[in-house]
Protein backbone atom coordinates (compact mmCIF):
# COMPACT_ATOMS: atom_id res chain seq x y z
CA UNK A 1 0.00 0.00 0.00
CA UNK A 2 1.82 3.68 -0.95
CA UNK A 3 2.18 6.44 1.71
CA UNK A 4 -0.81 8.26 -0.46
CA UNK A 5 -3.48 5.57 0.45
CA UNK A 6 -2.22 4.93 4.21
CA UNK A 7 -2.43 8.43 4.37
CA UNK A 8 -5.86 8.02 3.02
CA UNK A 9 -7.17 5.84 5.16
CA UNK A 10 -5.74 6.98 7.98
CA UNK A 11 -7.92 10.43 7.19
CA UNK A 12 -10.82 8.41 6.32
CA UNK A 13 -10.67 6.23 9.46
CA UNK A 14 -13.75 6.46 12.52
CA UNK A 15 -11.07 6.86 14.57
CA UNK A 16 -9.54 10.37 13.07
CA UNK A 17 -13.23 11.10 13.22
CA UNK A 18 -14.24 10.59 16.20
CA UNK A 19 -10.67 12.94 17.68
CA UNK A 20 -11.25 15.39 15.25
CA UNK A 21 -15.14 15.52 16.69
CA UNK A 22 -13.61 15.45 20.66
CA UNK A 23 -10.83 17.85 20.05
CA UNK A 24 -13.28 19.93 18.06
CA UNK A 25 -15.95 20.05 20.84
CA UNK A 26 -13.54 20.75 23.04
CA UNK A 27 -12.09 23.58 21.25
CA UNK A 28 -15.60 25.60 20.75
CA UNK A 29 -16.35 24.58 24.29
CA UNK A 30 -13.14 26.13 25.66
CA UNK A 31 -13.57 29.24 23.36
CA UNK A 32 -17.25 29.74 24.91
CA UNK A 33 -16.29 29.81 28.24
CA UNK A 34 -12.94 32.20 27.30
CA UNK A 35 -15.66 34.43 25.86
CA UNK A 36 -17.96 34.38 29.07
CA UNK A 37 -15.11 34.95 31.28
CA UNK A 38 -13.25 37.51 28.92
CA UNK A 39 -16.74 39.39 29.05
CA UNK A 40 -16.75 38.92 32.80
CA UNK A 41 -13.56 40.21 33.49
CA UNK A 42 -14.48 43.05 31.01
CA UNK A 43 -17.33 44.01 33.38
CA UNK A 44 -15.68 44.03 36.55
CA UNK A 45 -12.93 45.96 35.37
CA UNK A 46 -15.24 48.37 34.18
CA UNK A 47 -17.60 48.54 37.26
CA UNK A 48 -14.24 48.70 39.40
CA UNK A 49 -12.89 52.05 37.14
CA UNK A 50 -16.62 53.41 37.34
CA UNK A 51 -16.42 52.97 41.44
CA UNK A 52 -13.44 54.45 41.39
CA UNK A 53 -14.54 57.54 39.35
CA UNK A 54 -17.30 58.03 41.58
CA UNK A 55 -15.39 57.53 45.00
CA UNK A 56 -13.19 60.77 43.40
CA UNK A 57 -16.59 62.90 42.79
CA UNK A 58 -18.00 61.99 46.06
CA UNK A 59 -14.55 63.31 47.94
CA UNK A 60 -14.58 66.27 45.73
CA UNK A 61 -18.28 67.17 46.32
CA UNK A 62 -17.63 66.56 50.25
CA UNK A 63 -14.75 69.03 50.06
CA UNK A 64 -16.68 71.85 47.94
CA UNK A 65 -19.56 71.31 50.51
CA UNK A 66 -17.13 71.49 53.68
CA UNK A 67 -14.18 74.16 51.83
CA UNK A 68 -15.13 75.43 48.77
CA UNK A 69 -14.94 75.19 45.60
CA UNK A 70 -11.15 76.58 44.79
CA UNK A 71 -10.41 73.67 47.89
CA UNK A 72 -12.15 71.30 45.88
CA UNK A 73 -9.47 72.14 42.29
CA UNK A 74 -6.57 71.86 44.59
CA UNK A 75 -7.45 69.10 45.87
CA UNK A 76 -8.23 67.66 42.16
CA UNK A 77 -4.68 68.91 40.61
CA UNK A 78 -3.28 67.01 43.98
CA UNK A 79 -5.18 63.98 43.00
CA UNK A 80 -3.58 63.90 39.40
CA UNK A 81 -0.17 64.54 40.31
CA UNK A 82 -0.09 61.67 42.54
CA UNK A 83 -2.00 59.02 40.43
CA UNK A 84 0.01 60.59 37.66
CA UNK A 85 -0.43 62.87 34.93
CA UNK A 86 -0.69 60.50 32.12
CA UNK A 87 -2.87 57.76 34.26
CA UNK A 88 -5.90 60.70 35.46
CA UNK A 89 -7.29 63.88 34.87
CA UNK A 90 -9.82 66.98 36.23
CA UNK A 91 -12.14 69.50 34.43
CA UNK A 92 -14.08 72.02 35.85
CA UNK A 93 -16.79 72.80 33.22
CA UNK A 94 -19.50 75.36 32.82
CA UNK A 95 -23.30 73.91 32.42
CA UNK A 96 -22.35 75.31 28.78
CA UNK A 97 -19.07 73.00 28.53
CA UNK A 98 -16.69 75.55 28.82
CA UNK A 99 -13.84 74.75 31.06
CA UNK A 100 -12.71 77.36 34.23
CA UNK A 101 -10.08 74.99 35.82
CA UNK A 102 -8.81 71.91 35.34
CA UNK A 103 -5.75 69.23 36.09
CA UNK A 104 -2.11 69.39 34.09
CA UNK A 105 -3.94 69.05 30.83
CA UNK A 106 -0.76 68.45 28.29
CA UNK A 107 -1.49 64.34 28.04
CA UNK A 108 -5.37 64.82 27.37
CA UNK A 109 -5.34 68.01 25.13
CA UNK A 110 -7.33 65.76 22.35
CA UNK A 111 -10.25 64.79 24.91
CA UNK A 112 -13.15 67.19 24.20
CA UNK A 113 -16.27 68.18 26.03
CA UNK A 114 -19.54 66.38 25.09
CA UNK A 115 -21.82 68.99 25.34
CA UNK A 116 -24.38 65.88 24.96
CA UNK A 117 -23.24 64.18 27.92
CA UNK A 118 -23.65 67.55 29.72
CA UNK A 119 -27.06 68.08 28.97
CA UNK A 120 -28.54 64.53 29.58
CA UNK A 121 -26.45 64.98 33.08
CA UNK A 122 -28.41 68.14 33.67
CA UNK A 123 -32.20 66.62 32.32
CA UNK A 124 -32.04 63.14 34.38
CA UNK A 125 -29.19 64.54 37.63
CA UNK A 126 -27.17 61.00 37.04
CA UNK A 127 -23.95 61.08 36.42
CA UNK A 128 -23.04 60.03 32.53
CA UNK A 129 -20.51 57.64 31.69
CA UNK A 130 -18.10 57.77 28.62
CA UNK A 131 -15.97 55.39 26.92
CA UNK A 132 -13.51 57.00 24.21
CA UNK A 133 -10.89 55.41 21.96
CA UNK A 134 -8.71 58.09 20.08
CA UNK A 135 -6.55 57.01 16.78
CA UNK A 136 -3.20 57.81 18.43
CA UNK A 137 -3.70 56.22 21.57
CA UNK A 138 -3.49 52.29 22.18
CA UNK A 139 -5.75 52.77 25.44
CA UNK A 140 -9.28 53.51 26.40
CA UNK A 141 -10.13 56.31 28.04
CA UNK A 142 -13.06 56.15 30.74
CA UNK A 143 -15.13 59.68 31.17
CA UNK A 144 -17.52 60.51 34.11
CA UNK A 145 -19.44 63.50 33.98
CA UNK A 146 -21.37 64.62 37.35
CA UNK A 147 -22.34 67.83 38.96
CA UNK A 148 -20.25 69.07 42.03
CA UNK A 149 -23.05 71.94 42.63
CA UNK A 150 -25.89 72.81 40.72
CA UNK A 151 -23.79 75.18 38.22
CA UNK A 152 -20.66 73.12 38.44
CA UNK A 153 -19.71 70.41 36.26
CA UNK A 154 -17.07 67.84 37.24
CA UNK A 155 -14.56 66.02 33.91
CA UNK A 156 -12.72 62.97 35.60
CA UNK A 157 -11.47 60.73 32.56
CA UNK A 158 -8.92 57.90 33.46
CA UNK A 159 -6.98 55.82 31.48
CA UNK A 160 -8.10 52.18 30.87
CA UNK A 161 -4.49 50.95 30.55
CA UNK A 162 -4.40 48.47 33.27
CA UNK A 163 -7.68 47.10 31.61
CA UNK A 164 -5.87 46.75 28.47
CA UNK A 165 -2.88 45.15 29.53
CA UNK A 166 -4.79 42.58 31.79
CA UNK A 167 -6.89 41.58 28.61
CA UNK A 168 -3.51 41.27 27.12
CA UNK A 169 -2.30 38.77 29.43
CA UNK A 170 -5.52 36.97 29.54
CA UNK A 171 -5.67 36.43 25.27
CA UNK A 172 -1.84 35.45 25.40
CA UNK A 173 -2.38 33.09 28.08
CA UNK A 174 -6.00 31.41 26.63
CA UNK A 175 -4.47 31.08 23.31
CA UNK A 176 -1.54 29.47 24.17
CA UNK A 177 -3.31 27.46 26.70
CA UNK A 178 -5.95 26.42 24.36
CA UNK A 179 -3.00 25.35 21.74
CA UNK A 180 -1.56 22.87 24.50
CA UNK A 181 -5.03 21.71 25.63
CA UNK A 182 -6.12 21.06 22.16
CA UNK A 183 -2.77 19.16 21.47
CA UNK A 184 -3.70 17.50 24.52
CA UNK A 185 -7.37 16.77 23.80
CA UNK A 186 -6.21 15.33 20.24
CA UNK A 187 -3.98 12.92 21.87
CA UNK A 188 -6.80 12.01 24.52
CA UNK A 189 -9.01 11.78 21.93
CA UNK A 190 -7.03 10.01 19.69
CA UNK A 191 -6.19 7.34 22.71
CA UNK A 192 -10.58 7.21 23.81
CA UNK A 193 -11.25 6.31 20.62
CA UNK A 194 -8.64 3.52 19.88
CA UNK A 195 -9.42 1.86 23.51
CA UNK A 196 -12.95 2.36 22.13
CA UNK A 197 -12.94 0.91 18.55
CA UNK A 198 -10.17 -1.84 19.75
CA UNK A 199 -12.99 -4.55 19.74
CA UNK A 200 -14.50 -3.16 16.22
CA UNK A 201 -11.02 -4.00 14.78
CA UNK A 202 -10.90 -7.08 16.82
CA UNK A 203 -13.94 -8.17 14.74
CA UNK A 204 -13.22 -6.74 11.63
CA UNK A 205 -10.09 -8.94 12.05
CA UNK A 206 -12.10 -12.08 13.00
CA UNK A 207 -14.50 -11.46 10.17
CA UNK A 208 -11.42 -11.64 7.42
CA UNK A 209 -10.02 -14.51 8.78
CA UNK A 210 -13.90 -16.21 8.59
CA UNK A 211 -14.21 -14.95 4.89
CA UNK A 212 -10.80 -16.61 4.40
CA UNK A 213 -12.52 -19.78 5.35
CA UNK A 214 -12.04 -20.15 8.91
CA UNK A 215 -15.12 -20.55 10.09
CA UNK A 216 -14.10 -22.35 13.72
CA UNK A 217 -13.07 -18.30 14.53
CA UNK A 218 -14.92 -16.25 16.96
CA UNK A 219 -14.44 -12.68 18.62
CA UNK A 220 -13.16 -12.44 22.06
CA UNK A 221 -15.30 -11.08 24.59
CA UNK A 222 -13.96 -9.51 27.13
CA UNK A 223 -16.88 -9.22 29.68
CA UNK A 224 -17.17 -5.66 30.03
CA UNK A 225 -20.98 -5.99 29.25
CA UNK A 226 -20.26 -2.27 26.98
CA UNK A 227 -21.64 -1.98 23.39
CA UNK A 228 -18.24 -3.80 21.76
CA UNK A 229 -19.11 -7.00 24.24
CA UNK A 230 -22.89 -6.51 22.94
CA UNK A 231 -21.49 -6.76 19.37
CA UNK A 232 -18.68 -9.68 20.18
CA UNK A 233 -21.47 -11.85 21.25
CA UNK A 234 -24.11 -10.72 18.45
CA UNK A 235 -21.91 -11.54 16.20
CA UNK A 236 -20.77 -14.99 17.47
CA UNK A 237 -24.03 -15.97 17.90
CA UNK A 238 -24.44 -14.97 13.69
CA UNK A 239 -21.28 -17.17 13.16
CA UNK A 240 -23.02 -19.89 15.25
CA UNK A 241 -26.03 -19.52 13.30
CA UNK A 242 -24.23 -19.31 10.00
CA UNK A 243 -21.93 -22.92 10.85
CA UNK A 244 -25.23 -24.90 12.24
CA UNK A 245 -26.75 -23.50 8.95
CA UNK A 246 -24.04 -24.73 6.91
CA UNK A 247 -23.56 -27.83 8.58
CA UNK A 248 -27.35 -28.63 7.53
CA UNK A 249 -26.96 -27.81 4.17
CA UNK A 250 -24.08 -30.05 4.02
CA UNK A 251 -25.70 -32.59 5.83
CA UNK A 252 -29.73 -32.35 3.95
CA UNK A 253 -27.10 -32.53 0.38
CA UNK A 254 -25.56 -35.74 1.97
CA UNK A 255 -29.02 -37.26 2.74
CA UNK A 256 -30.52 -35.53 -0.35
CA UNK A 257 -28.05 -37.96 -2.25
CA UNK A 258 -28.40 -40.80 0.13
CA UNK A 259 -32.40 -40.77 -0.55
CA UNK A 260 -32.58 -40.12 -4.29
CA UNK A 261 -29.42 -42.37 -4.93
CA UNK A 262 -31.51 -45.57 -3.84
CA UNK A 263 -34.20 -45.13 -6.46
CA UNK A 264 -32.19 -43.80 -9.10
CA UNK A 265 -29.89 -47.14 -8.45
CA UNK A 266 -33.25 -49.08 -8.38
CA UNK A 267 -34.36 -47.67 -11.95
CA UNK A 268 -31.10 -48.40 -13.65
CA UNK A 269 -30.80 -51.73 -12.04
CA UNK A 270 -34.43 -53.14 -13.38
CA UNK A 271 -33.74 -51.18 -16.58
CA UNK A 272 -30.51 -52.91 -17.11
CA UNK A 273 -32.09 -56.44 -16.31
CA UNK A 274 -34.99 -55.98 -18.57
CA UNK A 275 -32.47 -54.85 -21.57
CA UNK A 276 -30.25 -57.84 -20.82
CA UNK A 277 -32.64 -60.68 -20.10
CA UNK A 278 -35.43 -60.27 -23.04
CA UNK A 279 -37.97 -60.01 -20.68
CA UNK A 280 -41.78 -60.60 -21.92
CA UNK A 281 -44.25 -57.64 -22.64
CA UNK A 282 -45.78 -58.29 -19.05
CA UNK A 283 -41.85 -58.44 -17.34
CA UNK A 284 -41.61 -54.90 -19.29
CA UNK A 285 -44.97 -53.33 -18.08
CA UNK A 286 -43.94 -54.31 -14.51
CA UNK A 287 -40.74 -52.81 -14.52
CA UNK A 288 -42.45 -49.69 -15.81
CA UNK A 289 -44.53 -49.73 -13.66
CA UNK A 290 -41.83 -50.17 -10.72
CA UNK A 291 -40.33 -47.22 -12.48
CA UNK A 292 -43.50 -44.90 -12.76
CA UNK A 293 -43.86 -45.78 -8.69
CA UNK A 294 -40.39 -45.04 -8.08
CA UNK A 295 -40.20 -41.72 -10.03
CA UNK A 296 -43.36 -40.45 -8.20
CA UNK A 297 -41.70 -41.17 -4.60
CA UNK A 298 -38.69 -38.80 -5.97
CA UNK A 299 -41.18 -36.07 -7.37
CA UNK A 300 -43.38 -36.14 -4.35
CA UNK A 301 -39.81 -35.96 -1.89
CA UNK A 302 -39.00 -32.89 -4.16
CA UNK A 303 -41.87 -31.02 -4.14
CA UNK A 304 -42.23 -31.45 -0.15
CA UNK A 305 -38.89 -30.07 -0.01
CA UNK A 306 -40.02 -27.27 -2.22
CA UNK A 307 -43.48 -26.65 -0.43
CA UNK A 308 -40.97 -26.67 3.03
CA UNK A 309 -38.58 -24.16 1.72
CA UNK A 310 -41.05 -21.68 0.42
CA UNK A 311 -43.10 -21.96 3.56
CA UNK A 312 -39.71 -21.41 5.97
CA UNK A 313 -38.91 -18.57 3.77
CA UNK A 314 -42.49 -17.30 3.54
CA UNK A 315 -42.07 -17.12 0.24
CA UNK A 316 -45.37 -19.16 -0.78
CA UNK A 317 -48.29 -16.88 -0.64
CA UNK A 318 -50.95 -18.92 2.01
CA UNK A 319 -54.43 -19.08 0.44
CA UNK A 320 -55.88 -17.85 4.01
CA UNK A 321 -59.90 -18.71 4.10
CA UNK A 322 -62.55 -19.44 6.68
CA UNK A 323 -62.43 -23.30 7.37
CA UNK A 324 -64.31 -25.62 9.95
CA UNK A 325 -60.72 -27.37 11.64
CA UNK A 326 -62.62 -29.52 13.89
CA UNK A 327 -64.31 -31.09 10.74
CA UNK A 328 -60.90 -30.53 8.90
CA UNK A 329 -59.58 -33.23 11.83
CA UNK A 330 -62.42 -35.29 11.63
CA UNK A 331 -62.10 -36.08 7.61
CA UNK A 332 -58.60 -36.73 8.18
CA UNK A 333 -59.10 -39.75 11.13
CA UNK A 334 -61.49 -40.84 8.82
CA UNK A 335 -59.02 -41.06 5.87
CA UNK A 336 -56.97 -42.98 8.04
CA UNK A 337 -59.27 -45.02 9.80
CA UNK A 338 -58.58 -47.51 7.14
CA UNK A 339 -54.62 -47.70 7.56
CA UNK A 340 -55.27 -48.25 11.45
CA UNK A 341 -57.62 -50.89 11.33
CA UNK A 342 -55.09 -53.03 9.26
CA UNK A 343 -52.84 -52.75 12.17
CA UNK A 344 -55.76 -53.25 14.43
CA UNK A 345 -54.66 -49.65 16.52
CA UNK A 346 -57.93 -47.58 17.77
CA UNK A 347 -57.83 -44.14 16.35
CA UNK A 348 -60.37 -42.38 18.41
CA UNK A 349 -61.05 -38.52 17.54
CA UNK A 350 -62.55 -35.80 19.98
CA UNK A 351 -63.26 -32.77 18.63
CA UNK A 352 -66.23 -29.52 18.99
CA UNK A 353 -68.95 -29.82 16.67
CA UNK A 354 -67.23 -26.86 14.98
CA UNK A 355 -64.45 -24.79 15.42
CA UNK A 356 -63.71 -21.80 12.80
CA UNK A 357 -60.29 -21.02 12.04
CA UNK A 358 -58.82 -18.86 9.37
CA UNK A 359 -55.86 -20.43 7.57
CA UNK A 360 -54.71 -22.51 4.35
CA UNK A 361 -56.83 -25.43 4.11
CA UNK A 362 -54.61 -27.74 1.75
CA UNK A 363 -51.38 -26.88 3.97
CA UNK A 364 -53.64 -27.23 7.58
CA UNK A 365 -54.95 -30.83 5.73
CA UNK A 366 -51.30 -31.72 4.89
CA UNK A 367 -49.71 -31.18 8.60
CA UNK A 368 -52.32 -33.46 9.93
CA UNK A 369 -52.28 -35.80 7.73
CA UNK A 370 -48.38 -35.78 8.37
CA UNK A 371 -48.86 -36.20 12.24
CA UNK A 372 -51.59 -38.99 11.93
CA UNK A 373 -49.45 -41.24 9.02
CA UNK A 374 -46.46 -41.05 11.61
CA UNK A 375 -48.81 -42.12 14.30
CA UNK A 376 -49.89 -44.97 12.66
CA UNK A 377 -47.11 -46.21 11.01
CA UNK A 378 -44.94 -46.10 14.68
CA UNK A 379 -47.70 -47.34 16.45
CA UNK A 380 -47.34 -51.60 17.21
CA UNK A 381 -50.01 -53.42 16.09
CA UNK A 382 -53.41 -53.47 18.94
CA UNK A 383 -52.14 -49.71 19.74
CA UNK A 384 -54.32 -46.60 20.23
CA UNK A 385 -54.07 -43.29 18.58
CA UNK A 386 -55.84 -40.45 19.90
CA UNK A 387 -56.47 -37.32 18.26
CA UNK A 388 -57.99 -34.36 20.37
CA UNK A 389 -58.92 -30.35 18.75
CA UNK A 390 -59.05 -27.89 21.61
CA UNK A 391 -60.19 -24.18 21.47
CA UNK A 392 -58.17 -21.48 23.70
CA UNK A 393 -60.95 -19.48 23.21
CA UNK A 394 -60.58 -16.20 20.72
CA UNK A 395 -56.42 -16.78 20.85
CA UNK A 396 -55.58 -20.36 19.62
CA UNK A 397 -56.52 -23.33 18.27
CA UNK A 398 -54.59 -26.72 19.53
CA UNK A 399 -54.57 -30.33 17.58
CA UNK A 400 -52.67 -32.78 19.68
CA UNK A 401 -51.91 -35.82 17.96
CA UNK A 402 -51.22 -39.13 21.03
CA UNK A 403 -49.38 -42.47 20.45
CA UNK A 404 -48.51 -45.65 22.16
CA UNK A 405 -46.00 -46.78 20.02
CA UNK A 406 -41.86 -46.60 19.88
CA UNK A 407 -41.55 -43.17 20.96
CA UNK A 408 -38.55 -41.14 20.98
CA UNK A 409 -35.12 -40.58 22.32
CA UNK A 410 -34.71 -37.58 24.76
CA UNK A 411 -31.29 -37.72 22.31
CA UNK A 412 -33.12 -37.18 19.10
CA UNK A 413 -35.85 -35.42 20.01
CA UNK A 414 -34.27 -31.80 19.34
CA UNK A 415 -33.47 -33.27 15.82
CA UNK A 416 -36.96 -34.86 14.57
CA UNK A 417 -37.98 -31.58 12.86
CA UNK A 418 -34.99 -31.34 10.66
CA UNK A 419 -35.47 -32.60 6.81
CA UNK A 420 -33.98 -35.69 6.17
CA UNK A 421 -33.54 -36.68 10.21
CA UNK A 422 -34.59 -39.95 10.89
CA UNK A 423 -34.16 -41.63 14.52
CA UNK A 424 -32.75 -45.28 14.10
CA UNK A 425 -35.73 -47.28 15.23
CA UNK A 426 -37.14 -45.81 12.21
CA UNK A 427 -34.97 -46.34 9.75
CA UNK A 428 -37.06 -49.31 9.10
CA UNK A 429 -40.04 -47.93 8.32
CA UNK A 430 -40.25 -46.39 5.14
CA UNK A 431 -40.71 -42.49 4.20
CA UNK A 432 -38.21 -39.51 3.63
CA UNK A 433 -38.03 -37.91 6.80
CA UNK A 434 -39.92 -35.18 5.58
CA UNK A 435 -43.43 -35.24 7.17
CA UNK A 436 -42.28 -33.57 10.42
CA UNK A 437 -39.99 -30.87 8.68
CA UNK A 438 -43.57 -30.30 6.48
CA UNK A 439 -45.55 -29.83 9.59
CA UNK A 440 -43.45 -27.44 11.60
CA UNK A 441 -42.96 -25.13 8.77
CA UNK A 442 -46.84 -24.87 8.07
CA UNK A 443 -47.38 -24.50 11.47
CA UNK A 444 -44.97 -21.84 12.10
CA UNK A 445 -46.11 -20.23 8.49
CA UNK A 446 -49.83 -20.13 10.41
CA UNK A 447 -47.71 -18.20 13.01
CA UNK A 448 -48.18 -21.13 15.46
CA UNK A 449 -45.54 -23.86 16.36
CA UNK A 450 -45.85 -27.99 17.04
CA UNK A 451 -44.44 -29.52 20.24
CA UNK A 452 -43.38 -32.84 21.29
CA UNK A 453 -43.34 -34.88 24.54
CA UNK A 454 -42.39 -38.36 24.43
CA UNK A 455 -41.31 -41.87 26.04
CA UNK A 456 -39.36 -44.78 24.70
CA UNK A 457 -41.73 -47.64 24.07
CA UNK A 458 -44.44 -45.64 25.94
CA UNK A 459 -45.64 -43.20 22.64
CA UNK A 460 -45.35 -39.46 21.98
CA UNK A 461 -47.60 -36.35 21.89
CA UNK A 462 -47.32 -34.11 18.89
CA UNK A 463 -48.95 -30.96 19.94
CA UNK A 464 -49.55 -28.01 17.27
CA UNK A 465 -50.70 -24.53 18.37
CA UNK A 466 -51.89 -22.23 15.95
CA UNK A 467 -53.25 -18.75 16.83
CA UNK A 468 -56.72 -17.74 15.69
CA UNK A 469 -57.15 -14.28 13.89
CA UNK A 470 -59.09 -12.86 11.24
Amino acid sequence: MSLKDKRFRFTHSLAFRLTLWYAGIFLVSSCVAFLCFYFLITTVIHDATDQDLMEEVRALVSIRNAQGINAAKRQAVLEAQAAGEKKIFFRFLYPTGIAFSSSNMNYWQDIGVKQAAINRLIEDDQPVFDTIKTPDRRHQIRVLYALVSPTVILQIGQSMENHTRIIEVFRKIFILSMAILFLFAAVVGWFMAKRALAGVETVTQTARRISNGSLDERVPVKKREDEVDQLAITFNQMLDRIQALIHGIREMSDNIAHDLKSPITRIRGTSEVALTTGASQKEYESIAAGTIEACDRLLDMINTMLVISKTEAGVGQLEIQEMDIAGLVRSACELFRSPAEDKAISLNCDTPDKLRFHGDTRLIQRMVANLLDNAIKYSAPGGRVDVEVHSGGDRCVQISVADNGIGIRAKDLPRIFQRFYRCDPSRTQSGTGLGLSLARAVARAHRGDITVTSNPDRGSVFTVTLPRSE
